[in-house]
């Protein structure tokens, strides 16, 4: 037991550093505990070999994965997008309706389709929705991420949270979720928080980016940009732009290049300089006087805002944000040795990490999940990267390619999918034979299907319908997300295995004799939320559910919903960007400090709090039936 306590300990410190990617983490984890089971080097953990990869078997990791590339299918149709042009044309100028447009298409849609891939699609359209209305982006994408969240709470199939924990209550009480278990609940806790942010919310968060969009200003950049010119004695004359500068002596890059009244945004590498070109540097001034100090160029001026460093000629937007998602191939590396810049002829221009923004020295930063890098490239270039799942473009395409052609087809296949899951066959069956006395009607619960089949059904007949291409369908899955279920599930099978979940229940139970049930509902309500904001939502799950459950049995109160306590709190983890991924969509776009999240999302978790409880008292009752 204390072993199994050491290593919950050790996944929780790397989860929180991000020592390790929180996908190699669960993987790490998992190897520890067949290690140290009685296949591996010493019978301590009690999991064997079987045990510890069941994980990549469990019916929740499959599920996750088809309703992931259910989503691709879903999102490669356009629908989402339409909804977000739809909403767009709501929302003008008024902030209310900006927000209740945003909440309005997020949290609906989110109950259908995996909120990640709703808040990543809709990142880009909230922001332009904000800066053509004339308003600050940090009042919108947060709202847009925490309805996300509610969204999620509406069915079974609105997180990845939520089918893991129908799992682990199915392998605990024999109980698993139904399609609709908690949509009543989820209704409520939906109106409740939506109301909040329309009313107090959207009061509490400052204007971090300005309305009006200037990325220089907002990034801080008129220090780090200049204009040069090459003078007669200049070293560089004659040779090409990729040569230039040599990036391991000089932190400088070349952005533009005036020559004869003409400017050429980004310039090809082998375009070759002369005497009298103007080059656009974003460079230090340290770098900079080291440059004219050694005679390579002549100092002119410095850009101030957008429209110098993108001029009149420039036919289309060469200046965007991109933000790094859980999956990119960015994550974990540096600019250097990504090879970013050849891969995609971009210039970064500056990054925002963890609230801060980096101005110098970046290709030798490690980049992470949620960084923001403001960039400049050519127009086909940005096109590239928005069509890439390993980057989300906070500004949506102009012509973008969707298979509208295929909505019908994306529609029917999810009515399919949660139809042979929700709808009662067994019910219905039973009494059209007592009603008509032809027993031949009981045979209709045959056609009520578990969520993993009627899931992985679902992709066959989006590949069947052309909804999505085969070759697509391993770009869909966010593979750290499988790797992160099939890594931490066999955690929380030690943890019962070993009693551990036994020692914790029984001390928390122990509050019982000062606190009615409700009280320790509460506690474990409070409890997820505090632990899911500085780990992963769903190993949250998998660590409290055993718990949580042990601690009900102590106290004579109802499991279930405890475990539909912990299972709200986990799904909608509001207290830091680091909590939930779609907070971490939108802390980069939205110019958020880490205490932003505090101050907008510690009332509305408290909030919440008591509203849940009291909706789980209300409608599942404390006390077993």
């Amino acid at each position: 037991m204390l072993v199994v306590f050491g290593v919950i300990l050790l996944a929780l410190v790397l989860f929180v550093t991000e020592w390790l990617p929180i996908d190699v983490t669960a993987i790490f984890v998992m190897v520890l505990l067949i290690l140290l089971g009685p296949d591996g080097v010493v019978n301590l953990t009690q999991i064997t070999t079987t045990e510890g990869v069941s994980g990549f078997s469990n019916p929740a990791t499959i599920t996750v994965l088809a309703m992931l590339i259910l989503s691709s299918g879903i999102n490669r149709t356009g629908v989402v997008q339409i909804l977000g042009r739809k909403m767009a044309n709501f929302a003008g100028n008024s902030l209310n309706k900006q927000l209740l447009a945003t909440i309005g298409v997020a949290g609906p849609v989110s109950g259908f389709i995996n909120n990640t891939p709703v808040v990543a699609i809709l990142v880009p359209v909230v922001s332009d929705i904000a800066h053509k209305g004339k308003t600050s982006p940090s009042k919108l994408l947060m709202p847009l991420s925490f309805a996300s969240m509610f969204g999620g709470m509406l069915t079974l199939i609105g997180t990845s949270t939520n089918i893991l924990a129908s799992d682990v209550s199915d392998r605990l009480l024999g109980q698993p979720f139904s399609m609709f278990e908690f949509t009543q609940l989820g209704i409520i806790v939906f109106v409740v928080g939506s109301l909040y942010l329309l009313t107090i919310g959207h009061r509490l968060l400052p204007e971090r980016v300005p309305p009006e969009e200037d990325y220089i200003q907002e990034y801080d950049l008129e220090p780090y940009l200049t204009e040069v010119v090459i003078g007669e004695k200049s070293s560089i004359a004659g040779t090409t732009v990729g040569d230039a500068i040599d990036a391991a002596e000089f932190d400088a890059d070349i952005l533009g290049l005036v020559r004869d009244d003409e400017t050429v945004i980004d310039p090809s590498k082998n375009t070759r300089l002369r005497v009298g070109d103007t080059l656009r540097l974003r460079t230090d001034r340290e770098t900079l006087d080291e440059l004219v100090d050694s005679e390579i160029l002549t100092a002119a001026g410095t850009p101030e805002t957008d429209a110098e460093l993108e001029p009149d000629d420039a036919v289309d937007q060469t200046i965007v944000e991109v933000v790094i998602p859980r999956g990119s191939f960015l994550a974990g590396e540096t600019l250097a040795s990504s090879t970013f810049r050849q891969r995609y002829d971009a210039t970064v221009l500056a990054f925002r990490s963890r609230g801060g923004t980096i101005q110098e020295g970046m290709e030798h930063k490690r980049l992470r999940v949620g960084d923001t890098l403001l960039l400049q490239a050519a127009p086909d270039s940005i096109d590239r990267l928005s069509r890439n799942d390993d980057f989300i473009v906070a500004h949506e395409p102009d012509d973008p390619e969707y298979r509208t052609e295929k909505i019908p087809h994306a529609a029917a296949i999810m009515l399919g999918v949660v139809g042979l899951v929700a709808v009662p066959f067994e019910a219905i069956g039973a009494w059209l034979a007592a009603a008509t006395g032809i027993g031949a009607f009981t045979g209709l619960s045959a056609l009520s299907l578990p969520i993993m089949l009627t899931a992985l059904m679902g992709v066959v007949a989006m590949v069947a319908t052309g909804v999505i291409k085969a070759n697509e369908l391993y770009d869909a899955v966010e593979w750290d997300v499988i790797l992160l279920l099939a890594g931490i599930i066999p955690l929380g099978i030690a943890l019962e295995q070993t009693g551990g979940a036994d020692l914790l229940g029984a001390l928390v139970a122990a509050t019982g004799n000062y606190l009615p049930v409700i009280g320790v509902l509460w506690v474990f309500y409070l409890g997820t939320g505090l632990i899911t904001g500085v780990i992963s939502n769903n190993a949250s799950v998998v660590l409290m559910l055993p718990v949580a459950v042990e601690a009900a049995t102590a106290i004579g109160a109802n499991p279930f919903a405890f475990v539909l306590a912990v299972t709200f709190a986990a799904s909608t983890a509001f207290l830091t960007p680091v909590g939930y991924q779609t907070n971490l969509f939108v802390y980069g776009p939205g110019g958020y400090k880490f205490s932003d999240f505090i101050r907008v999302g510690a009332p509305l978790q408290l909030l919440l709090s008591v509203v849940t409880v009291l909706g789980i008292a209300f409608f599942w009752g404390l006390r077993p039936a």
